[in-house]
């Protein structure tokens, strides 16, 4: 995929089925290092939790734990922005994984000494979706 910077995310539309991209997505985010410490399917959550039909839609909650373990040290609150969050997604354009970018996110602290993590983070999970099929 020819990942780009949109807003607050990195992705694109990848040439996979949904449920392909969401098994191709976790094993690159593996291959860069990070763990998928959880998965919200929330087409089947506001499905059962409030009536409503929407296309397939699930978020990886992504972990690398070495990155994690250098914010925390800069920032013991940081906690409140981990994991970094990775969608995919189907629209009537096709499917599209995205992740969070890593220095909008961090840049809410305020606190530079965590600029060289982002962007050792945006190098991995760019890295990772790149792997993946545009």
């Amino acid at each position: 995929m020819q990942v780009q910077i949109d807003g607050y995310g990195v992705g694109g539309r990848v040439r996979l089925g949904f449920a392909d991209a969401v098994e191709q997505t976790k094993e690159a985010l593996k291959a860069e290092g990070f763990g998928v410490l959880c998965e919200i399917d929330i087409q089947a959550t506001l499905k059962a939790k409030i009536g409503v039909d929407r296309m397939p839609y699930t978020i990886l909650g992504a972990c690398n734990p070495n990155l994690a373990h250098q914010a925390l040290q800069a920032e013991p609150d940081l906690g409140l922005l981990l994991p970094c969050n990775v969608v995919v997604f189907e629209d009537a354009e096709g499917v599209w994984v995205k992740a969070i970018e890593p220095g909008k996110m961090l840049g809410v602290t305020g606190n530079a000494d965590l600029d060289p993590i982002a962007e050792q983070v945006r190098e991995k999970l760019s890295k990772a979706l790149e792997r993946l099929p545009a």
